[in-house]
């Protein structure tokens, strides 16, 4: 597929998504809503690709919606007067879709059922969606001078993408509401303090340390690692520990019949385990569960 807003570029099982709009500091507009879905679709479909690197050309990460748009900045469509019926019951209708439907919301839905890691590799700033976006992805790291910002009540709006869901999962409660009432920007310590950041690199060690995580990840089972992805996010959102327990053990009596085997043959070789299960042929029956 073709992109203009992005870059898509496979290379040793590591798909590596920079967001490419430098001159306006990668700001979102619908294009790139558009073609990142599209994007985290085709690498969910792509046997060759086992992680994802999301980062940003230039200096910034993503410095938020593009504003430079005449009517409704965020394209929607200001004649109708949508309900909570309407989400529920028309969510796909092409006028709900494309006229009331959060794009950042699109997105980290894309994210989250997408079968494959993702680490953000937070270059810059990443403001509004650069920010919101990036909770939907699994690993976190930042740079000394990568800034955050849930700036939305500061301009009148409220949260989007879905971060209302991720971000106090992130983070405890109380930091969650903290940085989106105040809409401050905030600095890498306090990320990493927090526990939004896994790590804080120089500049120059940014990829390179997301490339030997996903590297480390690009080396194990893939439908083991898909199943991992699912089961945190979803068993995690559970009332109750027996709902993980069913999934736990439907998840271990298939991979341990293909994935497993070799693993455990592996181990006790003292070799590095060849991982040769697919998506594709290997997914178990049971999946998806929800």
């Amino acid at each position: 597929m073709n992109y203009t807003t992005l870059r898509y570029e496979v290379s040793e099982n590591i798909l590596t998504l920079t967001l490419n709009r430098p001159e306006q500091l990668n700001a979102f507009n619908l294009t790139m809503a558009e073609e990142l879905v599209r994007a985290f679709e085709q690498a969910d479909a792509d046997e060759e690709v086992r992680a994802i690197v999301v980062t940003g050309e230039g200096k910034a990460f993503c410095a938020g919606m593009d504003l430079n748009r005449d009517g409704n900045v965020f394209g929607l469509n200001e004649t109708l007067q949508p309900t909570l019926q309407d989400m529920r019951e028309r969510l796909d209708d092409p006028e709900i879709e494309a006229g009331v439907r959060d794009t950042g919301g699109q997105l980290t839905l894309a994210i989250f059922n997408c079968r494959k890691p993702v680490i953000a590799a937070i270059n810059g700033a990443a403001v509004g969606i650069g920010a919101t976006m990036t909770c939907a992805m699994d690993i976190r790291l930042a740079t000394e001078r990568t800034r955050v910002g849930f700036v939305f009540n500061k301009i009148g709006i409220t949260p989007e993408a879905c971060s209302s869901w991720f971000l106090p999962r992130i983070v405890n409660m109380g930091t969650a509401l903290e940085w989106l009432y105040s809409g401050d920007v905030i600095g890498a310590e306090e990320l990493l303090n927090k526990g939004f950041v896994n790590h804080v690199l120089e500049a120059d060690q940014l990829l390179p340390k997301a490339y030997e995580i996903a590297r480390r990840i690009a080396d194990h089972s893939p439908v083991a690692v898909a199943l991992t992805r699912q089961m945190m996010y979803r068993n995690a959102a559970q009332s109750h520990p027996q709902a993980a327990h069913e999934v736990d053990s439907l998840a271990i009596f298939y991979t341990s019949q293909k994935s497993g085997k070799e693993g455990v043959q592996a181990f006790l070789e003292k070799r590095k385990a060849e991982f040769k299960d697919t998506l594709a042929a290997d997914t178990p029956p049971f999946y998806p569960w929800w």
